[in-house]
């Protein structure tokens, strides 16, 4: 076990992963796998994680997250003067990202953040179910709606979207629910989590439900710092 790098360009070549399409997960969770206080993750986090948290961004072609997700934590886009645009500009990477937004409802509001601030525009991933009005008037307030899937959001389908448009190397951010359906459809490629020493007796887990047969996964990394664990795991198709 190696202590977490510090610097920006140690901890970027820590993480950074070879070229082609890569789906990889981020969490944070507390001993006893809870991945939220008081429903936020942020109550688990420390300056290490947020260093990885920054980095794993930095590194991405595109955020991944579900909607839920996205309100929750508050999410904003990804601009070239926030502290991870700063970092993707010092890795020799374009200064923004589009945050990609998961939602079979489209439940996205217009005037949203994620829409009204976004540089590099937010995209929508839903499926046909979901409300054409409200499609309509998100593809109007400039967000790139991508309709994948019909009763559901066929994810298989959003990453192929994603690829043809440049986001090859996509970092999910959660919930839950998207992890268990990435996984679900074989999408995964590596988790990356963040293991806080921290027992919470309680609290939404990484995985709120079974899988049809349990997804076996490789450590390929264990880095420490102030007795945080930060593991990548590689996901065995």
């Amino acid at each position: 076990m190696l202590p977490l790098p510090r610097d920006p360009a140690g901890l970027a070549d820590a993480y950074r992963v070879a070229p082609g399409r890569h789906l990889r997960v981020n969490f944070v969770a507390s001993l006893d796998g809870a991945i939220s206080v008081e429903g936020r993750s942020g109550g688990l986090g420390s300056p290490g994680d947020r260093r990885v948290f920054r980095v794993l961004r930095a590194l991405a072609d595109a955020v991944l997250v579900g909607a839920g997700t996205a309100a929750a934590e508050g999410y904003r886009p990804v601009l070239a003067d926030s502290e991870v645009g700063r970092l993707r500009t010092v890795l020799d990477r374009p200064a923004t990202m589009p945050v990609v937004v998961v939602s079979r409802r489209a439940s996205l509001s217009p005037d949203h953040q994620l829409v009204t601030g976004a540089v590099t525009p937010t995209l929508l991933v839903t499926c046909g179910a979901s409300d054409a009005d409200r499609r309509a008037a998100l593809g109007a307030a400039g967000v790139e709606v991508l309709v994948c899937g019909d009763d559901e959001v066929d994810l298989v389908a959003a990453c192929d979207e994603l690829a043809d448009r440049g986001h090859q190397q996509v970092l999910c951010e959660g919930g839950p629910a998207l992890f268990q359906a990435a996984l679900a459809a074989g999408l995964v490629d590596e988790l990356d989590l963040t293991i806080a020493p921290l027992l919470v007796g309680g609290g939404p887990a990484l995985l709120p439900h079974g899988l049809p047969t349990p997804a076996a996964a490789q450590l390929t990394q264990l880095l420490e710092e102030d007795s945080v664990l930060f593991t990548r795991y590689a996901l065995r198709s």
